[in-house]
């Protein structure tokens, strides 16, 4: 398991130039590249975010939005996929964006979900840390194994 922290990675949004040819090398020499490599030596993407205004994290976007230079053999690994957000709120509506967005990707790459923890109530890290949120990402990964 590796852990890419795209909170503090050298990840520049995409232009949309399509140098890379939805399969190439990207015109930006930034930190993507050795996360493209991490990501292509993996079997499973988990993507974990705060929720902000309803979606997954800018900085996880901007490295989701930079897939497209390596979206065919993305797609043709057939991963699998997990997503694990937190937010303040907790009303029923809370997670339907990005839900509705992960699930997207999912079909769109051809990933395998393997399931979600959505915490709802865990504004805080000790609010997270009080929650059965903790015990469910846990039982999530047990899952995998």
């Amino acid at each position: 398991m590796e852990l890419i922290d795209v909170a503090h990675a050298d990840i520049r949004p995409c232009t949309g130039c399509v140098h890379c040819g939805y399969e190439g090398p990207c015109v930006q020499k930034d930190g993507v590249e050795g996360i493209r490599g991490k990501i292509m030596d993996a079997d499973m993407l988990v993507f974990a975010t705060p929720l902000y205004y309803y979606g997954m994290s800018a900085q996880l976007k901007t490295l989701v939005d930079r897939f497209c230079a390596f979206n065919a053999s993305l797609t043709r690994k057939h991963m699998r996929s997990a997503l694990l957000a937190v937010a303040w709120n907790s009303d029923g509506r809370t997670f339907g964006a990005l839900e509705a967005h992960y699930k997207t990707l999912v079909r769109y790459l051809d990933f395998r979900d393997m399931g979600m923890v959505l915490g709802g109530g865990c504004g805080t890290p000790s609010m997270t840390r009080a929650s059965r949120y903790m015990r469910q990402a846990y039982e999530l990964g047990q899952r995998l194994k």
